[in-house]
């Protein structure tokens, strides 16, 4: 495994991070003895920066890292966010008020098994609660020990700026893939000028950016995917042609497609960790190996052109969720 510098923090993290989500809830049916597997071979590849949310199976997924936690703390490198409250009909909205925040914050110690975490997100930017507020709130988790460094996920650049100003930013956490680039025009070179890492979530564009999907009606019922615009069949059989064109260009390069679009993305700075998610072992190894696949100014250039003669159909989240993105 190769290492990266979080943003302005000298915390050296795996070039290729774990997305845990998908552990406890989202993408079909739980496997509690693969994850934790999935989990432990992580950390015998070196990949140290795990990502989780309370939010994610309501507080499940805290609950299973600290299963391996109990053991093995100091070689992870852990960040979780707060923010998504549930509703008695499992709908949620979302809270970045400084009262529940510490209130979250306490709960996701509890339930990780640690006394400190290493990076703490906001999951959005609340429109009722300035950033300002939100963040100061989190600055005082820093003083008192609870945290260790502050991040934000999917918040515009003006947003980063406020922030960053009441307390320094070490990461943003946004989606960003070979499908979803809308952080290239203002967000990365305020992150930049700053010195703030860029976290890209969902780096293989949800299973899409994949050799292994190829009918949304296989994905299990209980898929959170199936009612994501960009999941509806005929925006993704319209998607899918752009995952043939880029399949070409990883066979070429003797590579899978997750790989060469990983390895993309690693090529856009070494700023960037992107942190796939996966609850299986097989995957994990198969992104981990994308750190060793170097893409030359030419094949770079080729993967641009080969995107520039197609249109990603379907917005990425229902309109609803939408409106929490980059505000």
């Amino acid at each position: 495994m190769q290492y990266r510098t979080l943003g302005n923090t000298n915390e050296k993290v795996s070039a290729i991070g774990l997305g845990c989500m998908g552990m406890a809830f989202a993408y079909g049916q739980r496997d509690d003895a693969e994850s934790r597997a999935t989990l432990e071979l992580a950390l015998d590849l070196g990949i140290n920066f795990w990502d989780t949310a309370d939010m994610y199976g309501n507080g499940l997924n805290e609950k299973q890292l600290s299963e391996v936690l109990a053991t093995r703390r100091t070689d992870v490198f852990l960040a979780t966010k707060f923010g998504f409250r549930f509703r008695d009909d499992n709908s949620t909205y979302f809270d970045g008020s400084p009262a529940y925040l510490k209130q979250a914050c306490e709960a996701s110690l509890k339930r990780l098994g640690v006394d400190t975490i290493d990076l703490y997100y906001a999951h959005r930017v609340d429109d009722q609660v300035p950033i300002e507020e939100t963040v100061g709130a989190m600055a005082e988790l820093v003083k008192e020990g609870k945290v260790r460094y502050l991040g934000l996920s999917e918040a515009s650049a003006a947003s980063i700026r406020k922030a960053n100003a009441i307390h320094p930013i070490a990461a943003l956490q946004s989606e960003y893939s070979l499908f979803v680039r809308d952080l290239e025009a203002e967000i990365i070179p305020v992150c930049r000028e700053l010195g703030i890492g860029i976290i890209p979530y969902s780096p293989l564009g949800r299973g899409a950016l994949t050799s292994d999907l190829r009918n949304v009606s296989t994905l299990d019922p209980s898929d959170f995917r199936r009612n994501l615009p960009r999941f509806q069949q005929e925006a993704f059989e319209k998607n899918l042609r752009i995952v043939s064109a880029l399949e070409d260009l990883a066979s070429e390069k003797h590579c899978t497609l997750p790989q060469l679009a990983l390895a993309w993305l690693l090529a856009k700075g070494n700023d960037i960790v992107p942190i796939p998610g996966t609850k299986r072992r097989k995957y994990l190894q198969e992104n981990a190996a994308s750190v060793d696949i170097q893409l030359s100014g030419d094949e770079l250039s080729r993967i641009e052109a080969t995107l520039s003669g197609y249109q990603i159909s379907g917005e990425r989240y229902s309109e609803g969720a939408m409106k929490l993105v980059n505000r």
